[in-house]
């Protein structure tokens, strides 16, 4: 304390919100006797808002709540959403869901790829040139890819993949969803 005295301040130490806050004033009477106590100051210091740290994930910031687990982009407009986590394609307009069926994309060698899309072509039904397989209700939104139904997956579920495709294996309810979806329909794919 004598080096206090010297220098004409008192020191208060304050602590907020689990952040050391040093503060320092200087009084009149820093010289004052030994006996006398510090005064805390009479307005209560602002609160100190810890900046928010930086999560393993941004996902958490851009999915609406919810088992779907939804991207805040599924909220607008005509779109198919469909997470890779969750497995599932959502059919939703202006944020109302239509429908909802399981998915099954690519394998790793060929995997489904991620991102924002429109659908640029639809066939009731289309069969495959590459693999030779019929491709019921097909919506093609990236090159050769689509959402389509695939008897596979509904014979085998998950223990098989597509080619790159996103697989519907419930044919009735991707006829009602194909009838719905015009052409220029937003698809986005992701994993969160």
């Amino acid at each position: 304390m004598g080096i206090l005295r010297k220098l004409g301040a008192t020191t208060t130490a304050v602590a907020m919100m689990g952040v050391g806050v040093l503060t320092a004033a200087t009084t009149a009477d820093a010289v004052a006797p030994a006996a006398q106590t510090a005064v805390a100051p009479k307005v209560a210091p602002k609160a100190v808002v810890a900046p928010k740290v930086a999560t393993k994930s941004t996902a958490a910031t851009t999915l609406v709540p919810g088992k779907l687990r939804l991207d805040k982009r599924c909220m607008t407009g005509r779109i198919l959403c469909s997470n890779k986590k969750t497995r599932k394609l959502v059919f939703m307009v202006n944020g109302k869901l239509q429908a909802v069926v399981d998915a099954r994309y690519g394998a790793p060698r060929t995997p489904t790829r991620n991102g924002m899309f429109k659908v640029y072509r639809k066939d009731k039904n289309h069969v495959s040139t590459l693999y030779h397989s019929p491709m019921p209700d097909s919506m093609f939104f990236s090159g050769g890819q689509a959402v389509h139904y695939s008897s596979d997956f509904k014979a085998r579920g998950y223990n098989g993949a597509s080619h790159g495709c996103l697989n519907v294996r419930d044919r009735k309810k991707l006829d009602w969803i194909f009838a719905r979806v015009p052409v220029g329909t937003k698809v986005l794919i992701y994993s969160a």
